[in-house]
């Protein structure tokens, strides 16, 4: 199987073509604050990015000759997790969708290339609205405020298909704690298969992380939207985007963070630390919403790279169950596979209704 991956990013545009699961080309388009800048709404650049992605597979003479192309899922209304063949529907509901983010693109891009290839199908796998949730972890203290879940499910699934591959059991087998550490944290329960509960990470509910502010005190928080200090957009970003380790410590690389930890900077072990304790904590939630039945803790996600998390992590969860390190993000491989098991029988196609 020939396969193209599309995944459209805030300022970037990643494409990767596989054959039989081998990646041929991995390309990360880059997209500046001008060339975005010209344009008024997300939905607005999709002829630029198409164009983009066209264009680099040319350069690399790399024919339109594909079995499916595969996007990354946009912010759709709350869909169990899967392979979704991308429909009128989905490109329709994309028109207005429940927020703003360049992933919204994905499935767009990859029906307008497919629809001129010859037999070839476009998909979405596993978007960050899979909603598994058990019913007990919608309910939260307020009837008008239910919880819902915006996380990394691509990444997450397909890293828990790859520890189940290396331990020789299925995803749907296992009972798992899945934290993806990255700009975002998200920590899934993973329970024979599904995701139980996990957090909102794309606005911030959980740890604090990098960039996100994480799960914040009601009271303060409404006392501040009310104070006139900051506008909506400005408290926006102030719990997404310059909101924890960006705001305590003006970085969100981690690497520059502990080297400052080494020549004795207390206020950013403080911080750190403080943003590992949270997550330990997230994780020994998830063993509760898994009655402490655990196989496995997998991390993953760029902050899994640091020595000096991982090795807190694990001091804190470790009686919990094994701990297994996946770093970095592998969403362009995850794609693939889906498509490839999509077009292959092995994972059934699902209809966006």
């Amino acid at each position: 199987m020939k396969i193209l991956t599309i995944n459209p990013g805030s300022t970037s545009t990643k494409i990767a073509v596989f054959d039989d699961l081998q990646p041929i080309l991995v390309k990360n388009i880059p997209h500046t604050v001008e060339e975005l800048g010209q344009f008024a709404k997300v939905s607005d650049q999709f002829e630029y990015r198409r164009d983009l992605v066209l264009k680099e597979l040319a350069d690399n003479g790399i024919p339109l000759q594909f079995d499916a192309v595969v996007g990354r899922g946009g912010l759709l209304k709350p869909i169990p997790g899967g392979v979704y063949e991308v429909n009128d529907l989905m490109l329709s509901e994309m028109e207005h969708p429940m927020r703003n983010h360049a992933c919204n693109l994905g499935c767009r891009i990859s029906r307008n290339i497919a629809s001129g290839i010859p037999g070839c199908r476009a998909f979405i796998a596993d978007p960050g609205v899979v909603d598994e949730l058990e019913d007990e972890a919608r309910v939260s203290g307020s009837p008008l405020l239910p919880r819902i879940t915006t996380w990394h499910a691509l990444n997450q699934r397909a890293i828990a298909r790859r520890y189940a591959a290396s331990v020789g059991r299925t995803y749907e087998d296992l009972n798992l704690i899945i934290a993806h550490l990255g700009g975002g944290i998200s920590i899934g329960a993973h329970r024979k298969g599904r995701c139980i509960d996990v957090n909102n990470a794309f606005d911030g509910e959980g740890p604090f992380s990098p960039e996100r502010a994480g799960s914040l005190p009601p009271g303060a928080l409404i006392d501040l939207c009310y104070s006139r200090r900051y506008t909506r957009e400005q408290l926006k970003r102030r719990i997404s985007g310059n909101a924890g380790l960006a705001a305590h410590l003006g970085t969100t690389d981690v690497v520059e963070i502990v080297r400052r930890i080494e020549a004795g900077d207390e206020k950013a072990r403080l911080v750190l630390d403080g943003m590992i304790y949270q997550i330990a904590k997230s994780i020994g939630g998830a063993a509760v919403a898994l009655r402490g039945n655990v196989d496995a803790i997998l991390l993953t996600g760029g902050v899994a790279y640091s020595d000096y998390v991982v090795s807190r992590i694990s001091e804190r969860v470790e009686f919990l169950a094994p701990i297994f390190r996946y770093p970095g993000e592998n969403e362009m491989l995850a794609l693939a596979q889906n498509g490839d098991g999509a077009l292959k029988g092995l994972i059934p196609i699902k209809e966006y209704k």
